[in-house]
């Protein structure tokens, strides 16, 4: 269960935390049989994160997908055996229904948004291992499965219901509730599914759903069948998806051993990464250390360091410390992004992984970073990065500047050899895809032709200042006598603007280029959701999300807009 740390000071004065202890879950049950992990759906519905709801027929809140979340980084690193995850329910008839409606209609605006966003990213989570060596999914909808229910399902590699003439797969979100699926359920149903335009239309209007052959012939699942056959269908169907992935059969896992942080009323405090709070002027200082040791000679000595091996260890705390901010910290809407320590030693642990990447272990330490530095894109914060004497941007870090709005390096015209040098490494060519499928350089000179192979020409190699600003590389180079105020003003200026039109512009300006199925959930989806969830049509006295369950019918205004 998720932690609260009592006498933390703060405005929430007991923050909540992502903590699990990986030994029991409430909601969750856990099995694992050779290349097989099953993960049965089992809520227990007094098993809310907060009160006033309970979470019946299988429905979830943050507090259970902070337990699915973490199932699924155990079954990564601590079990490399196994090759595909079963999801399915430990409940006769019922799969899932979704996100629990009250629990949503008693909450705030702020906390429904960072439930989707949380959401969202464990589903992308799953695509994300499956399409980089990792785990396969197959969900065994073995009952009624609607809305998030379902948009689980569509995150999985394969969807297999079972056909006893009751079990359907819904999207009623937009017929019962006056919201949308919040989890990329209408994206995936056409971008991933292709299910036609028509027949979605069909499917996202109808309360009820769809069922049996119907539901496979439409594309909404890929097979069915028969409650009689129906365990011998499920292990076929998974022993087919794991046999597709690189992961080892016979390797010793890496146990999670507990993020160790303390929280006060100044931070978090960790080993690689440390976060301070600036309440009077709205922002947060991130500061990640670089790593003080050379890194492991491949990739079985990388494994046998465990969570102390530097990637892992820093993408872990730093992972944590974004998810306190999100959830904790909605005031604080900037987040200053610092890093200290030797470029150079973060560049030789780049060198080791792109040259372990086969490696079990350290394919899990790259697959973690990535989604890490993908939880930056998307947060709804504006991001600053400060680049001064001291720091490492490089390599790996150096991708901290490219996720942020804007970089500032400070240029010492009075002793340049002193001043910050930033350095790019093979690391920042490919290896951190962000959403959209381009990886930040890419994204960032999108229209400057020729400019990524410059770059890569000069990869490995000490860039300062002024040179880092004429490359495009930092947005501003003030040189030491305007540094401090230069600094100061584009903080405060920042925290002058709007928060909301600040989320809009920069979730617009991040993701250059073609959409992708991500980029949607995260840049189309959460734009309209957002928006929706504060009509009156949907939690106005009159909405349909605050009558639901009370037999009242919805009051909507007609008035399209």
């Amino acid at each position: 269960m998720a932690t609260q740390l009592a006498g933390a000071t703060s405005p929430q004065a007991t923050p909540y935390t992502y903590d699990q202890d990986g030994e029991s879950y409430r909601h969750w049950n856990v099995s694992i049989e050779g290349r097989i992990a099953t993960v049965a759906m089992n809520v227990d519905p007094d098993g809310g994160l907060n009160p006033g709801y309970k979470l019946k027929l299988n429905s979830y809140d943050l507090g259970v997908d902070m337990e699915l979340h973490d199932i699924v980084q155990r079954l990564r690193f601590e079990h490399p055996e196994v090759g595909c995850v079963v999801l399915t329910s430990a409940n006769d008839r019922i799969f899932c229904s979704g996100a629990n409606i009250y629990m949503l209609g008693t909450s705030s605006h702020a906390w429904k948004v960072n439930f989707c966003k949380f959401t969202n990213e464990t589903r992308n989570g799953f695509e994300d291992s499956s399409q980089n060596g990792s785990l396969k999914f197959l969900a065994a909808v073995n009952g009624t499965c609607a809305g998030g229910g379902y948009e689980v399902a569509l995150a999985c590699d394969e969807i297999l219901l079972i056909d006893d003439r009751s079990s359907a797969v819904s999207l009623p979100e937009v017929p019962l509730l006056a919201v949308l699926p919040g989890t990329g359920g209408l994206t995936r149903v056409v971008d991933k599914r292709m299910v036609r335009k028509d027949l979605a239309d069909v499917f996202c209007t109808s309360e009820e759903g769809v069922r049996g052959r119907r539901a496979k012939d439409w594309g909404l699942v890929d097979d069915v069948a028969p409650r009689g056959r129906w365990d011998e269908a499920v292990k076929a169907r998974a022993e087919a998806l794991a046999s597709q992935t690189p992961r080892p059969t016979a390797a010793t896992g890496v146990k999670l051993t507990p993020v160790t942080r303390t929280i006060d009323e100044v931070g978090y405090h960790y080993e690689t990464v440390d976060v301070t709070f600036n309440r009077a002027r709205g922002f947060a200082t991130i500061v990640v250390k670089a790593p003080t040791s050379a890194p492991p000679a491949d990739g079985a000595a990388a494994a046998a360091q465990g969570t102390a091996f530097w990637p892992l260890h820093m993408a872990r705390e730093l992972d944590d410390a974004i998810l306190l901010l999100r959830t904790n910290e909605p005031e604080l809407g900037l987040w200053v992004l610092k890093t200290e320590g030797e470029g150079a030693k973060v560049l030789a642990y780049d060198d080791m992984l792109l040259a372990n990447r086969d490696h079990w272990f350290v394919n899990e330490c790259v697959g973690m970073l990535r989604r890490t530095l993908s939880r930056l894109d998307v947060s709804s914060r504006s991001m600053y990065a400060v680049i001064e004497p001291g720091s490492a941007f490089a390599g790996t870090l150096a991708e901290l500047a490219f996720a942020a709005d804007r970089a500032y390096m400070l240029e010492l015209v009075s002793d340049p050899e002193s001043g910050p040098v930033l350095h790019l490494g093979k690391a920042n060519f490919g290896l951190y895809p962000m959403c959209n499928g381009l990886f930040r350089l890419q994204s960032r000179f999108l229209g400057t032709h020729g400019r990524i192979a410059e770059l890569e020409d000069i990869s490995g190699t000490a860039i300062p200042s002024g040179e880092a600003h004429d490359l495009g590389l930092v947005t501003f180079a003030p040189d030491d006598i305007d540094w401090e105020d230069e600094v100061r003003l584009a903080i405060d200026e920042r925290a002058g603007l709007s928060p909301d039109a600040c989320t809009g512009m920069e979730a617009s300006l991040r993701f250059a280029g073609a959409e992708t199925v991500w980029s949607k959930v995260f840049g189309r989806l959460s734009a309209w959701q957002n928006w929706i969830f504060i009509r009156p049509n949907a939690v106005g006295d009159g909405g349909a999300l605050k009558l639901f369950g009370t037999g009242k019918r919805a009051e909507f205004d007609k008035k399209r807009v």
